[in-house]
């Protein structure tokens, strides 16, 4: 995650991989797919598991994606195991926050209603039910939207056109430059010569190539694991080896294999052909639900065969064989199986007896990591949020494992990615393990003070009321003071949200009087906070002036970003309200790049608000309805609900604003913020300026890039890959990487046909052609996700 204070990589036109266009072949499944895409708004396209779904859903959102102001964004659903997590995930996928107490599936159809964008929903398989549902959700209220969605069998919803996906089609003989183009033949070529650095087909050796991809019946992930084997093996030797073993488990007879028995196969072949640690390494890999790290592989995979020093070599071998996926987040290097390898080494793990060990292990390592970054989290947020997000569904694997004691005191660990990533995630975990019943008081009180600390972040003072009482309960039994202090100061905002006022300064005089008898800051902190949001609420400033002073100095003596982001918008807050523009907007403006690199949306609208209201009041209309209608949009995002001293706040500034700029004026300048991307608010609200504005692509841009389309022209020339590298000033591997994408682009298997439509599109007289991609990120555009 960003350390910087807007660093945070945009993405505003969707979040589909950079290789998005590595591709080969598939002409006609593409064109039906489009065709299809522009008679129905839900194509769902079904096959069997290694056919090559996702990468065509994938290519065809690519092509497709600039057509949509929205973008097209890819929600990938392999590693989700909860249905009830679909919606949670199409959430975070479009950017925004599960930070209400509203079900996703009433929240995406309200929020994707006026947008026009492309939804990718990948492997559905699973998740048939939950998938329909919320695709027919979203139909029903977003007509400007069109679902993708990858499965082993159809969704069965309404409205739905299914594309079968075939294996590639099979090479016939003919002379080379026929062979060439097909397009399994092109897949094995290009991910050999990927693989091995100089595998190249010829006429020597088309004839193996040809056959191998016949014999795996055009099936691409059976294709790649064969093709990465050149580096060792030639095509002749790896036919030899595989055609043996398919006759020898079938009898020596020619008849094709069922397809996915020839899939199957073919990664028995490759996993025989593995070390005896790399087998093992394989297996234990698939504990893990979704991207991992050395450091876990280390923890959770290595004993006999897999020595801990040898673990980052035998990771590194299966990466190289295809068998493994690398995925860096950032500059951390992770790793994932492909769905199809993570069911395979699965069955693998229990035929060695080792299912259990390896998920003893797993859930001990996360439980112990966990634990021990908890009590640190707070002083390292940004980078503990980062960790989170990477490992978040590996967690939620252990989670759904652990038996309801250990379970809620993980859930509690885990308290700051709830608050602000998954309020109502967490919710469903703790009210299915609290309802189990807990003799242990002390993780009572940790699992019903985080539900009420949970529902007080969502407004829910009927939720969190009763859970507060539990907790204050449970903490007492278990001589817990600082939990016990901090769940009545929660429990004291609680009673405010219900207007109980009496209830209110009692549990605040309570939790006051044992925060001070600790020596704890963690208590005394939210002692703190209760004091300021109540005083905002009640309108008692000078309570939330000194509170807030104190919880300021306190947050930023210890390094708490948290606390800090919240204590300066509060004591932000309390100056406005009393007036004191000066001293309210650079409070504020600190405020804001601290909820940035937390990301949570909750504090970032509260804090356009707020300095939308300041704008208001300095007499810059304009910025300040920009402001206004930026916040809405960020805050209906993140599913929150208007704080009370704000919405006092804000109709005021409206009001103001209005009398200004006219209804009209007003009503256009809100929706143009509403539109900005939260970058760009933010930058707004900073005074920052916007980045300077993209150059337009020519009039005839094309599909490439301009040296993409330089190299194009001199393979139209004849010139050779070395020649090319010469003329340019570039490496040879460069200009094999620019031939590779060129092919990739432009859909078609040879230099020749990079010629011809070199010369078919004018690009052979030396016009520039610029890159077009998917559509291009602005951070002042209009549209918005």
């Amino acid at each position: 995650m960003s350390r910087a204070t807007m660093a945070r990589p945009p993405r505003r036109s969707g979040n589909l991989p950079a290789e998005a266009t590595s591709f080969v072949g598939r002409r006609h499944e593409l064109a039906e797919v489009r065709k299809k895409l522009t008679e129905a708004r839900l194509v769902t396209l079904v096959g069997p598991g290694g056919v090559g779904k996702t990468r065509l859903a994938v290519r065809m959102a690519s092509d497709l994606g600039r057509g949509f102001p929205g973008g097209a964004w890819l929600v990938e659903l392999a590693e989700v195991r909860d249905p009830a997590r679909v919606g949670d995930t199409v959430l975070a996928t479009l950017d925004l926050r599960d930070q209400a107490a509203a079900d996703p599936l009433a929240r995406l159809p309200a929020h994707l209603r006026d947008k026009r964008l492309l939804i990718v929903l990948d492997n559905c398989e699973h998740l048939l039910e939950a998938a329909a549902r919320l695709v027919t959700e979203i139909m029903k209220a977003a007509p400007g939207v069109r679902v993708l969605a990858t499965s082993r069998e159809p969704l069965s919803a309404p409205g739905e056109h299914v594309v079968l996906v075939p294996p590639l089609r099979l090479p016939a003989a003919g002379p080379l430059e026929l062979v060439r183009q097909n397009e399994a033949v092109a897949l094995f070529a290009e991910r050999a010569a990927a693989g091995s650095g100089a595998f190249e087909l010829t006429a020597a050796n088309q004839a193996a190539v040809a056959e191998l991809c016949r014999r795996l019946d055009g099936l691409p992930l059976a294709i790649e694991l064969a093709a990465v084997r050149t580096r060792v093996l030639s095509a002749e030797q790896i036919l030899d080896r595989l055609s043996d073993r398919f006759g020898l488990l079938t009898g020596g007879v020619r008849a094709a294999l069922p397809r996915h028995q020839t899939l199957r196969l073919t990664i028995d072949w490759s996993h025989d052909l593995l070390a005896a640690g790399e087998q093992a390494l394989l297996r234990r890999l698939s504990v893990f639900s979704g991207r991992f790290t050395l450091e876990d592989v280390e923890s959770v995979c290595a004993w006999d065969d897999v020595p801990a020093e040898r673990a980052l070599d035998l990771l590194s071998s299966l990466v190289d064989k295809s068998l493994v996926a690398k995925e860096d987040a950032g500059a951390l290097a992770c790793y994932r199986l492909h769905e199809t390898m993570r069911e395979y080494a699965g069955l693998k793990l229990r035929a060695a007896g080792e299912e259990e060990a390896v998920e003893r292990r797993c859930t001990g390592y996360y439980r112990s990591r966990c634990g021990r970054s908890a009590a640190e989290a707070r002083f390292r947020l940004v980078e503990w949020l980062a960790w989170m997000d990477l490992e978040i569904d590996n967690i939620r694997s252990v989670l759904s494992r652990c038996p309801p004691r250990e379970g809620v005191a993980l859930v509690y660990c885990l308290g700051w990615y709830w608050m602000t990533r998954a309020t109502s995630e967490g919710v469903r975990w703790l009210d299915e393990l609290l309802a189990s019943g807990l003799d242990d008081p002390r993780v009572r009180a940790q699992g019903y003070y985080m539900r009420g600390f949970l529902a007080v972040l969502q407004s829910d003072p009927a939720a969190a009321r009763p859970a507060l009482e539990r907790a204050v309960t449970a903490a007492r039994e278990a001589d817990q003071y600082s939990l016990l202090s901090q769940s009545l100061s929660l429990a004291a905002i609680a009673a405010n949200m219900a207007g109980d006022h009496l209830s209110t300064r009692r549990l605040s005089e309570e939790a006051h009087s044992v925060a001070a008898a600790l020596d704890d800051l963690p208590a005394t902190l939210m002692a703190l906070q209760s004091r300021a949001l109540n005083g905002l609420a009640d309108g008692d400033l000078d309570d939330v002036r000194a509170a807030a002073s104190q919880g300021v100095r306190i947050s930023r003596e210890i390094g708490d970003l948290y606390s800090l982001g919240m204590m300066l918008l509060n004591l932000g807050s309390a100056m406005l309200m009393a007036g004191a523009l000066d001293e309210s907007k650079p409070l504020l403006v600190e405020a804001l790049p601290i909820a940035y690199r937390i990301d949570d949306r909750v504090a970032q609208y509260c804090l356009l608000d707020a300095l939308g209201c300041h704008a208001a009041a300095s007499g810059q209309a304009q910025v300040a309805a920009r402001l206004l209608g930026a916040a809405e949009t960020v805050r209906t995002g993140a599913g929150a609900s208007l704080q009370p001293y704000l919405t006092r706040l804000v109709a005021r500034a409206e009001e103001s604003v209005t009398a200004v700029l006219g209804e009209p004026g007003f009503k256009a300048e809100y929706e143009a913020g509403a539109r900005l991307s939260r970058d760009a608010a933010i930058r707004l609200a900073l005074g920052e300026p916007a980045p300077a504005a993209r150059t337009p692509p020519a009039a005839d841009a094309g599909p490439l890039g301009k040296r993409e389309a330089e190299v194009a022209r001199l393979v139209a020339d004849g010139l050779s890959n070395k020649r090319i590298a010469a003329r340019l000033f570039i490496s040879e591997h460069t200009v094999d990487s620019h031939v590779r994408n060129i092919l990739n682009k432009l859909g078609v298997n040879s230099r020749s046909q990079i010629a011809a439509w070199t010369v078919a599109s004018g690009q052979a007289d030396g016009r520039s052609s610029t890159a077009s991609g998917s559509a291009a990120f602005d951070e002042g555009s209009s549209d918005t996700v």
